[in-house]
């Protein structure tokens, strides 16, 4: 497969066009990088002046942006001059607790992130995947967009075969691993999807794709449970509203039945009247559900903003 970076190292790159290298601030994060995103991919590098690493990375990232000529966008974003933004980001589930952090955006919500200085070559094949992900042609982008297809449209054995055939034709694709997985459990085989996310290769085994297929895995057991009892739940509620825990499990057998707005609603009730039970016990698993439907999820997107009112107002 041919590379999507040119080989010329000794030219010198010509530079992107404008705003594709920029700074940005928590009061045009929305504007420089959201909105951005749903034309572009952005990469977002948040650093600090006082971060060694950032010193090495920032550079790396720049280089790689101006070779793509315009395909990427860089937005750096100093922690420091940016608290509150930086809260809220960590509030809504991004990984921000050091620097450097790249988070990479596209259509408006969060496709991948890294931490660390990553060598040159690491930060090109993140950036490679990012463009793919954007729509560069790859081997199996069309089985697994059928995939998706048949897994939205309840056709869960069609979306694993084709999911499937996408794996053998490129075992890269977190996308295809995920997707695989997530139809197993829609199936009902739960250990057969353990097993599919057993074998994901070792340089995928903390993409966001299969991180939320772990998650999803993970909740469909506890909301096998959860099922069985809901009956007594929904009772436990009528008669006592502030019966947090019943609440709780509640929320796990609505999201195992497909109910995710009333599942994030049910979490959403216990962070409004009592955001410190059990240690934040319903964000967290809000956030939980946010990784195992996915950042582009219109429950996600929706149960998301709720959260942001919650905190903030």
């Amino acid at each position: 497969m041919s590379s999507l970076f040119s080989t010329e190292t000794d030219a010198t790159p010509a530079p992107p066009p404008a705003n594709m290298i920029i700074d940005s601030d928590q009061t045009s994060f929305m504007a420089d990088v959201v909105d951005a995103s749903r034309e572009i991919p952005v990469l977002v590098d948040f650093w600090a002046t006082w971060c060694g690493p950032c010193k090495t990375l920032t550079p790396v990232l720049e280089k790689t942006v101006r070779a793509q000529g315009g395909r990427v966008r860089l937005v750096k974003i100093d922690i420091d001059k940016n608290q509150a933004l930086v809260a809220q980001l960590t509030r809504m589930g991004l990984p921000l607790q050091s620097v450097p952090t790249v988070v990479a955006f596209w259509q408006g919500q969060v496709a991948d992130t890294f931490s660390g200085a990553l060598p040159e070559s690491e930060v090109k094949r993140f950036v490679e995947g990012l463009l793919k992900l954007a729509g560069s042609a790859a081997p199996g982008a069309e089985l697994i967009a059928q995939g998706k297809e048949f897994l939205e449209q309840g056709d869960a054995e069609s979306a694993a075969q084709h999911f499937a055939a996408a794996v053998q034709a490129d075992r890269e694709k977190p996308e295809a691993w995920s997707g695989l997985a997530r139809a197993l459990i829609a199936l009902g085989d739960e250990e057969q999807a353990g097993e599919v996310l057993a074998g994901v290769p070792e340089k995928l085994a903390e993409h966001a794709e299969i991180a939320g297929a772990r998650s999803a895995l993970a909740l469909a057991a506890e909301g096998r449970k959860a099922q069985g009892a809901r009956a007594g739940l929904e009772a436990r509620l009528a008669a006592d509203p502030d019966d947090f825990e019943a609440r709780y499990e509640l929320a796990t057998a609505l999201n195992a039945s497909g109910e995710r707005g009333a599942a994030a609603d049910a979490l959403l009730d216990i962070v409004r009247r009592n955001r410190a039970w059990n240690e934040d016990a319903a964000r967290l698993q809000l956030l939980k559900f946010f990784e195992a439907w996915g950042f582009d999820d219109e429950a996600t997107m929706a149960a998301r903003r709720k959260l942001s009112a919650l905190l903030f107002r």
